[in-house]
């Protein structure tokens, strides 16, 4: 069943992302708080935390892909992923110390690998390569309201005089209303192999795979490894003064702006092309982490939500036409598994990204970290560049 705009499938995941990031940042803006706050840890953890989870839970994304390509349901990978995130997620707010607090977020980004990369096939597989970056855009859209929705549901939580590890609790109910949505709304959403059988693929292998796709692969890698985890911005702007209360309300801020931009953004680059809309967005990043920097040498509060904003305009800005890219350039017969290396190759950089950002902000200073976050993004375009002038 399609409407007239985008399928059911797109629709559907929409939602459900919509729910769950719902569920989802009814935790994340407060977890760097909770962990320094409650719990006692420092930047470098707080890095490691988050660093540590992403990566090892991006192996999956890797092999679910995989599997999705060589027939396995989709929709059971998926309905897998989004139940484990929702079951180990909430418990974060019973958790005593930081080493529970790794172990359930790992779980809870274990199920998104799980997920990630047959959900992007079954979008991708869903809609012609012309409406590609809308539907992409679309569901990061939905996504992030979803984000912006949570994050509003924990301010008001909050505001109410409810203690950090009960607006976690809460979490719960969203994220069971996602997985009920995917169980019942999800129906004949599959990408079927050939002839009923499982496709005979031959074992993965990275110079099989389009150069263009390798280069986009990794460029997002370098990306990642540059990148200022969000957790930071949080820390970030605590130190500016922003109140712990506010900081649920300057996060829905900041998703509302990514709702408000990924779907025209993804349109975007339908018409303008793939790599002009990341060289943008990219550098756009680079300008504001640079601002990051000087802010906080300065202790400027007015530019807090500025920036914050700004920031979360720069990442919303190429959500789409990444992953966009990515179904233009890789075979039908791979999609899944180049969404999943692709996936997986920003998860295994943000792990010592992340770390050695909060190790630099811990000996140095977070105008420090920002401005080495700058310089590794720059290396990061130059690795675009240079590989989207490959031949196929």
């Amino acid at each position: 069943m399609k409407t007239s705009f985008l399928p059911r499938t797109v629709l559907v995941l929409g939602l459900v992302s919509f729910l769950n990031d719902t569920s989802s940042e009814m935790i994340t803006p407060l977890l760097p708080l909770f962990l320094t706050a409650a719990l006692g840890a420092g930047p470098a953890v707080v890095g490691l935390v988050e660093g540590t989870a992403e990566a090892t839970a991006s192996l999956l994304k890797l092999f679910s892909g995989y599997m999705a390509d060589r027939g396995w349901n989709h929709k059971r990978l998926v309905l897998g992923g989004y139940g484990m995130s929702n079951t180990a997620r909430p418990l974060i707010g019973l958790a005593l110390g930081w080493p529970w607090v790794l172990l359930l977020r790992f779980l809870d980004r274990a199920g998104k690998g799980l997920r990630t990369s047959p959900r992007d096939a079954l979008i991708a597989g869903s809609v012609d390569g012309a409406r590609c970056g809308r539907a992409f855009g679309f569901h990061r859209a939905l996504d992030n309201a979803g984000a912006m929705f949570g994050s509003l549901c924990a301010y008001l939580l909050l505001k109410h005089g409810l203690p950090m590890g009960h607006v976690f609790l809460w979490s719960l109910i969203p994220g069971l209303l996602a997985v009920m949505l995917l169980f019942f709304g999800l129906q004949g959403a599959e990408v079927r192999p050939p002839a009923g059988r499982l496709p005979s693929l031959p074992p993965l292998r990275w110079s099989a795979l389009d150069s263009r796709l390798r280069g986009l692969i990794l460029a997002t890698g370098c990306l990642a490894l540059a990148s200022a985890p969000e957790a930071f911005l949080v820390l970030w702007a605590a130190d500016q003064g922003l109140r712990i209360a506010w900081v649920p309300l300057i996060w829905a801020a900041a998703s509302a702006v990514k709702a408000l931009l990924a779907a025209p953004a993804g349109s975007l680059s339908d018409h303008f092309g793939r790599v002009p809309a990341l060289l943008v967005g990219w550098s756009l990043r680079i300008v504001l982490l640079l601002a990051l920097a000087y802010t906080s040498l300065h202790h400027s509060a007015d530019l807090v939500w500025i920036l914050f904003l700004g920031y979360a305009a720069a990442l919303a800005s190429t959500e789409g036409a990444e992953r966009a890219l990515i179904g233009d350039l890789a075979r039908r017969d791979e999609r899944a598994t180049a969404y999943g290396l692709y996936h997986m190759t920003i998860g295994l950089a943000a792990l010592p990204g992340a770390f050695l950002f909060g190790v630099v902000w811990e000996l140095w200073g977070a105008a420090t970290a920002f401005i080495l976050s700058a310089a590794l993004a720059a290396g990061a375009i130059v690795v675009l560049v240079r590989q989207s002038k490959q031949k196929p």
